[in-house]
C-alpha cells in the first residue's frame, strides 16, 4: 500500500501547499543567507555569489522535486570540491574563476539531468559507505582547516599554500591573533550551538550574523569583513569561459555524482521515517535543473544540505513548494544585500565550523576493521589521500571508487566451494558470483574435487549458493562435466537457480547433455534478486 493512500494517513507529497510551507520556507531561508555567503567564501568566490546560488536554484529545484522535505543550495562538501577544482585553473576570486565556477555548476547541472532522463539513479549508490565515509572525514577536517586564518583574524596575513599549511601557520602565530576575531568566533559558535539545544528551529545562525553586524557597525571592527556587496538581482548569463569545458568534464562528473550522495541520504531517510515514496531518478532531474539556474545566474555548484531540510521538516513543511519559497524569500533579501557588508569575515568561518565539525567522525572508520579489514582500508586510504591531494580531493574520489571496484572484483573472482560425501555421491556447493572474472578459479577448484582412484564415481553440484551465473559461468560448468565424463564420473546439477534456468539450458542444449536432471529447483521466493537474468544475450 503506497503511503500516500494509507489509512488515515497521507504522505507529505500528497498534502496541498499551505501555511506550514510558508512560515518552514522562511524559516530556511534565513538560515541560508548568511550561511550560503559563508560556503561561497569557502568555495572561493565572493561572499554574495552565495546569495545569486540561493535564489533560483531552490526555486527550480521545487517543480521537480519528489522529497517535500529536500532544500537545495550551497553546501559545503560541494563548495570544497568547486574549490578543489578551480583554483588550478585560475586565481581565487577574479572574474576568470567566477565564470569557472558557473561554467561548473552548469556541467553538474546536465549530468544529472541525464542521469534522471535516462532513469540511472542508481548510479548513486555505486560508490560504497567507506569511501564516503573517508572522503568526508578528511573534506571536514579540510573546511575546517581553511577557515583557520578567519576565524582567527589572519585570513590576510596568512602566506599562500595549502588549507592545512595556513592552517598550522595560523596556529604557531597565536601572538598576531585578532582579540576581536576570535571573541566574534567563539561568541559565533557558542550562540548556535545553544541555539540547537533549546530547539532546532532557534535560528542561532540568523542571530549571530545580526548580533555581529550591529557589533561591527557600532564598535567600528577593524578586522576582515565582506566588503561590497552589490544589490539587486543576478543577471542572467551564458557567457561561460567554453574553452575550460574539457577540462571540467571529470570533476563535474564527480560532483554531480558525489553531491548528489547527500541529497539521496536525506530524501531517503525522511522518506523511510514519514513512510512516503520518494524517487531518485526524478531528484537527479531536480538537483540537475537546481544546478543549471545557477549557471545561469552566476552561481556555482549547489546540492542538498541535511541541516536546513531537517529544519525545513521541524519547521512543518509539506510539499516540496516550500524550496520554492526560500528561494522567493533570498531573491526578495537580494535588492537590500548590501547591509551584510560590514558582516566580519569571522563569523562566517564560524558558521561553517559549526556546520561540519561533526562531519569529522573518524570513530566510524576504527569500528569498520572488524566488519572488514579491507573496507576499512578503502576508508583510510580515501581519507589520506583526500587530505594529501587537497586541493584536488575529487582526485581522492576517484582513487577510492576505482579501489573499491577492485576490491570488490577480488572478493568475486575468489569462490568458495563445501564438499562432502553421502554413501557414494560426492556433494559439492560453490558460493559466490559465476562470472567470467571467476569461472577458471571455480573451474579449477571443482575438478580438483572430483574423485579420482576409488572415489566415488558420482558427483553432484549444488548451485544454489551462486547468486550470478553468466555466459562464461555456464561454459565453464558445461567444460566440468565433459571433463568428468572422460574420467568415468557422473555429474549431476542440482538447485540450479530460477535466475540461471535459461542460460544453463542454452548452454547444454548447444553441447554436451546435462549430466543427469535437474531433480529441484529453487522457488523464486527463496532468492534475494530472482527476476534479475544472470545471462547474457547469446
Amino acid at each position: 500500500m503506497s503511503p500516500s493512500t494509507h489509512p488515515g494517513r497521507a504522505g507529505p507529497g500528497a498534502q496541498r501547499f499551505s501555511i506550514r510551507d510558508v512560515i518552514a520556507g522562511a524559516s530556511v531561508g534565513l538560515v541560508l543567507i548568511p550561511q550560503s555567503m559563508a560556503y561561497a567564501d569557502l568555495a572561493g568566490l565572493p561572499a554574495h555569489y552565495g546569495l545569486y546560488a540561493s535564489a533560483l536554484p531552490p526555486l527550480a529545484a521545487a517543480f521537480f522535486a519528489s522529497s517535500p522535505y529536500l532544500q537545495t543550495g550551497p553546501v559545503a562538501l560541494t563548495a570544497l570540491l568547486t574549490l578543489g577544482a578551480l583554483s588550478p585553473l585560475a586565481g581565487v576570486g577574479t572574474p576568470e574563476y567566477i565564470g569557472l565556477a558557473a561554467l561548473l555548476a552548469l556541467i553538474v547541472g546536465l549530468v544529472r539531468v541525464l542521469v534522471g532522463v535516462l532513469r540511472a539513479g542508481g548510479v548513486a549508490y555505486m560508490m560504497s559507505q567507506p569511501l564516503l565515509m573517508g572522503f568526508t572525514a578528511g573534506a571536514a577536517i579540510l573546511i575546517l582547516s581553511s577557515q583557520g586564518p578567519a576565524a582567527v583574524g589572519l585570513s590576510a596575513m596568512a602566506p599562500d599554500g595549502g588549507v592545512l599549511q595556513r592552517a598550522g601557520w595560523s596556529l604557531a602565530h597565536a601572538g598576531d591573533w585578532e582579540i576581536a576575531a576570535v571573541l566574534l568566533t567563539f561568541g559565533t559558535l557558542g550562540i548556535i550551538t545553544v541555539g540547537r539545544r533549546i530547539h532546532p528551529l532557534v535560528p542561532g545562525v540568523l542571530i549571530a550574523t545580526v548580533g555581529a553586524l550591529v557589533y561591527s557597525r557600532v564598535a567600528g571592527y577593524g578586522g576582515a569583513v565582506v566588503g561590497e556587496v552589490p544589490g539587486g538581482l543576478p543577471s542572467l548569463t551564458v557567457g561561460q569561459p567554453w574553452r575550460a569545458l574539457p577540462v571540467l568534464v571529470v570533476p563535474g562528473v564527480v560532483i554531480a555524482l558525489v553531491g548528489f550522495a547527500e541529497a539521496a541520504s536525506i530524501s531517503r531517510t525522511f522518506a523511510a521515517q514519514d513512510r512516503f515514496r520518494w524517487d531518485p531518478n526524478r531528484e537527479f532531474i531536480s538537483q540537475g535543473v537546481a544546478n543549471l539556474a545557477s549557471a545561469v545566474s552566476g552561481g556555482f555548484p549547489v546540492g542538498g544540505s541535511f541541516s536546513r531540510s531537517s529544519i525545513n521538516r521541524i519547521a512543518g513543511a509539506r510539499t516540496r513548494w516550500s524550496g520554492a519559497v526560500t528561494g522567493l524569500l533570498v531573491l526578495a533579501f537580494l535588492p537590500f544585500a548590501s547591509v551584510l557588508a560590514s558582516l566580519p569575515k569571522a563569523v562566517l568561518a564560524a558558521i561553517i565550523i559549526a556546520a561540519v565539525f561533526r562531519l569529522v567522525r573518524l570513530r566510524d572508520m576504527v569500528e569498520l576493521w572488524p566488519l572488514s579489514k579491507p573496507q576499512t582500508a578503502t576508508a583510510w586510504t580515501t581519507f589520506g589521500l583526500t587530505l594529501l591531494l587537497a586541493p584536488r580531493v575529487d582526485q581522492a574520489i576517484l582513487v577510492g571508487v576505482l579501489l573499491s571496484l577492485g576490491i570488490h572484483a577480488w572478493r568475486e573472482m575468489s569462490p568458495r566451494c563445501e564438499s562432502w560425501v553421502d554413501g557414494d555421491v560426492l556433494h559439492i556447493r560453490p558460493q559466490g558470483v559465476l562470472w567470467f572474472g571467476s569461472a577458471a578459479a571455480l573451474e579449477e577448484e571443482l575438478l580438483a574435487l572430483l574423485p579420482l582412484g576409488d572415489g566415488p564415481d558420482a558427483v553432484q553440484i549444488h548451485l544454489r549458493g551462486l547468486g550470478r551465473i553468466d555466459l562464461s559461468g555456464a561454459l565453464g560448468l558445461r567444460q566440468i562435466v565433459e571433463d568428468a565424463e572422460v574420467a568415468g564420473v557422473t555429474v549431476e546439477f542440482r538447485e540450479v537457480p530460477s535466475h540461471a534456468e535459461r542460460i544453463i539450458g542454452r548452454v547444454f542444449r548447444e553441447g554436451t547433455p546435462l549430466g543427469g536432471a535437474v531433480t529441484r529447483r529453487v522457488p523464486r521466493g527463496d532468492l534475494e534478486d530472482p527476476d534479475e537474468a544472470g545471462e547474457l544475450p547469446s
